[in-house]
């Protein structure tokens, strides 16, 4: 997995939150601040963290919807299309339009081939992800919730695309379904060497699906590496916590987590130092300077002074 299709190098962005009488921006929102980042061909980057800690920016700014306001955001020479996969397939699809048509939405905007070619395209696509062809003139009103995410994965596929955001995109399925879509992905990345952003808040998913994790805390990644290894061993103590926040079936929930200072700080007016530090267990003199994504002794990558070692 030498083979880098895209890469991010120190990019903030922020979006005015405030503006004076004169039209003058006098607050921001500091949405991403600092990412580097590299997606290599063939892998499943899955991308974790709280809500508001900067993943739907992160999806936006590599489909290019945003440019960063500094840094720089590239896709290299070996690189070919984006498509995306969102949370909620009902309304990611026009409920005007036939099935076929919808799968085949990124190839008539591009306006490559015929109709007939596009008719054709689409049955091979409804074939691999399990949609019968003779459903193909339905609209998507008519389909259930798996057979929609199944809709919108073929119609992410239509362009033949090196790289796919999946945007949680098993969170508005019921559970009994989530393992088959899932099972399809992973398929369908084998058969036609895809290379995936898993954006998701859940971490067995992740587990499941990543070759390797980020760990993003208030618009910064603060630990990067393989999955199983960032997600049974974190090095990163808000890895710990994130961790430690998720229910396990069968055990009591562990009443410490209350008592601990669990809500994500407001990213108007950035923290000083160690973005993390407030809400640390382990805080110490050495916090209050700025923190840096550094290599560890593993060979992972991590955004704390203590845990590089």
């Amino acid at each position: 997995m030498s083979d880098i299709l895209l890469e991010l190098a120190h990019v903030h962005v922020n979006f005015p939150a405030r503006k004076n009488w004169l039209g003058r921006v006098t607050e921001q929102v500091h949405a991403l601040n600092g990412m580097d980042l590299q997606i290599h061909r063939g892998e499943t980057l899955g991308i974790v963290g709280e809500s508001g800690c900067g993943k739907s920016t992160l999806a936006q700014l590599l489909m290019g919807m945003l440019r960063p306001s500094t840094g720089d955001c590239h896709r290299t020479n070996s690189a070919g299309g984006m498509q995306m996969v969102f949370q909620d397939p009902l309304s990611s699809l026009d409920p005007r339009l036939p099935v076929w048509r919808i799968i085949t939405e990124p190839v008539w905007v591009q306006k490559r081939s015929s109709e007939r070619e596009r008719r054709q395209l689409a049955e091979n696509l409804a074939q691999q992800v399990g949609i019968r062809a003779e459903y193909l003139d339905r609209l998507p009103h008519a389909f259930s919730g798996g057979q929609r995410q199944r809709i919108a994965i073929a119609r992410a596929l239509s362009s033949d695309p090196d790289i796919i955001v999946l945007d949680e995109p098993t969170s508005a399925l019921d559970i009994s379904v989530q393992a088959q879509i899932l099972n399809l992905l992973v398929k369908l990345q084998q058969q036609r060497n895809l290379t995936y952003v898993l954006i998701s808040h859940n971490v067995s998913v992740v587990r499941h699906m990543s070759d390797r994790v980020a760990v993003m805390y208030l618009g910064q990644i603060v630990e990067l590496g393989p999955a199983r290894q960032v997600l049974s061993q974190p090095r990163h103590p808000y890895t710990q916590l994130l961790l430690d926040s998720v229910p396990r079936t069968g055990e009591p929930l562990d009443d410490s987590l209350a008592l601990q200072k669990t809500d994500l700080p407001g990213n108007r007016h950035l923290p000083t130092g160690c973005y993390f530090r407030d809400r640390c267990p382990l805080a110490t003199e050495g916090c209050q300077a700025p923190q840096s994504l550094q290599p560890a002794a593993d060979g992972r990558a991590v955004r704390c002074w203590r845990k590089v070692t």
